[in-house]
Order: structure tokens, then sequence, then C-alpha cells
């Protein structure tokens, strides 16, 4: 859940260093002994080490659109106009 008070770009600069943590974390402990199980298990493995940074971002996205900045793309011109 948002805080109230904290600004979306902590959110969006929190996302982004735990992407990078994800990454490193997965190079750190599977790319020093790397073998086939790990090339099938990789898009698994980064996949979970993403999920933190993941839940950052829609944090971000949606403290955004609270305070009204909005993405300016077509979903967001679409809920101005209303049903046609």
């Amino acid at each position: 859940m948002t805080a109230r008070g904290v600004a979306p770009g902590l959110y969006l600069g929190l996302s982004i260093f735990l992407c990078l943590a994800g990454i490193g974390g997965f190079v750190f402990l599977f790319a020093r002994d790397f073998n086939i199980y790990w090339l099938i298990l990789s898009p698994v493995i980064i996949a979970l080490y993403q999920v933190p940074a993941v839940y950052l971002f829609w944090l971000y996205r949606r403290a955004r659109l609270r305070r009204g900045q909005g993405t300016g793309g077509r979903a967001e011109k679409d809920r101005e106009q209303g049903p046609p």
C-alpha cells in the first residue's frame, strides 16, 4: 500500500535499485557454476528476483496517478474522454 507522504520518485528509485540488485544477486549466486540446469531455470529465477522491483514500480505508478501526474498514455486519455 502506498504511503500518502512518500514521493512517487522514491518508489521509482527503489524499484530501479531492486531490479539491478536482483540481476546482481542472480549473477553472484548462479553464474559461478553455471550449467544446463541453471540455463533452463534462469528465466524463472530472474523473474522471482524481480518481483519486489515490479511491486515497487506498481506502487510508483499508483502514487503518480493519485497525485494527478498521470502517464499521458492512451489509457489515460480514454479515461478522460469516457466511453464512446
